[in-house]
């Protein structure tokens, strides 16, 4: 990504606007092709703009699962309320001593990508044991690019696969390894579901949602856990359910804290695609893992 000719300070808003339609399926892939036909000139072809805005993960890849410095494996579990079986990645610093407070990582609407093996893995190296499942189980798992993957999971109905989370979270809770003190983390489609276990999960130690879906006031009022919210200031489309969200956990006394990111677009977080932001990511992050020791130690 770094080799390409294209700088994302040299394409439109426009541009990663329509991306997010695309990937959130509010248009498909003919009109999205066809809306960048536009912007398409001086010598930017559409196939140009379109490999430059797809996840690089080969370039991108930050860890290996065989990484001496960590302790990884994927497991399989049961999810009687959603896929019946799942499978995941689970993640700990091989260095540790004695049990450590668990995060719960999970993915967007296009299952268990290397982007969020990385992301787990590096909750791993901060101190975690780290599970991460995959929501495309039930198909074989993640298929190897996000495009097939967001196919996949349309399939699959969104409740069942909080389900599968929630029966994750609870693996990961009982583990033996882990404290039983357990946090989630959660990105785009990730972020509602993190949003909805902070509802339906009493024992929730802590829910940071990155980007993502609101729940409605009705699960607001619910909440126990304490909230991390991380917003991107462009991402206009998650962005306009934050005021009537707010105004829910307010209203309920929920303890939130909420960050917008200046000048940065949804997915600023993940590393493989251009709407990656280093300053807010590190920033961001370093808060999720500051906010998790505050409460799950």
């Amino acid at each position: 990504m770094e080799n390409s000719p294209i700088k994302k300070e040299d394409l439109n808003q426009e541009i990663f606007d329509m991306y997010d339609y695309y990937v959130h399926g509010k248009i498909d892939r003919r009109e999205f092709v066809n809306r960048l036909s536009v912007y398409a000139v001086g010598g930017l072809t559409v196939s140009a703009i379109l490999s430059f805005l797809l996840p690089n993960y080969a370039e991108a890849k930050r860890f290996k699962l065989e990484d001496p410095r960590l302790i990884s494996e994927f497991v399989e579990y049961d999810s009687p309320k959603g896929a019946g079986k799942m499978r995941g990645l689970l993640t700990r610093p091989a260095d540790a001593k004695g049990k450590l407070p668990g995060i719960l990582v999970v993915h967007e609407n296009r299952g268990l990508n290397p982007y969020v093996e990385d992301t787990a893995h590096q909750a791993a190296l901060d101190g975690f044991i780290a599970f991460a499942p995959d929501a495309l189980s039930p198909f074989g798992g993640y298929p190897g690019t996000d495009d097939e993957g967001r196919a996949m999971q349309a399939k699959r109905d969104r409740n069942e696969i909080l389900e599968d989370f929630i029966a994750g979270y609870e693996l990961l809770m009982k583990n033996e390894n882990c404290t039983g003190k357990v946090g989630v983390v959660g990105f785009c489609f990730g972020a509602w579901v993190s949003n909805m276990m902070a509802a339906r999960l009493p024992n929730l130690k802590a829910s940071v949602p990155f980007y993502g879906g609101q729940v409605s006031a009705e699960d607001a009022a619910k909440i126990k856990a304490p909230l991390q919210l991380h917003y991107a200031e462009l991402d206009t489309r998650v962005n306009a359910g934050w005021a009537d969200y707010e105004s829910a956990l307010k209203v309920n006394d929920i303890k939130y804290e909420v960050f917008f990111y200046e000048g940065v677009n949804h997915g600023f977080h993940n590393h493989s695609t251009p709407r990656y932001d280093k300053e807010a990511a590190e920033l961001a992050w370093g808060r999720t893992i500051e906010f998790f020791k505050k409460n799950l130690t």
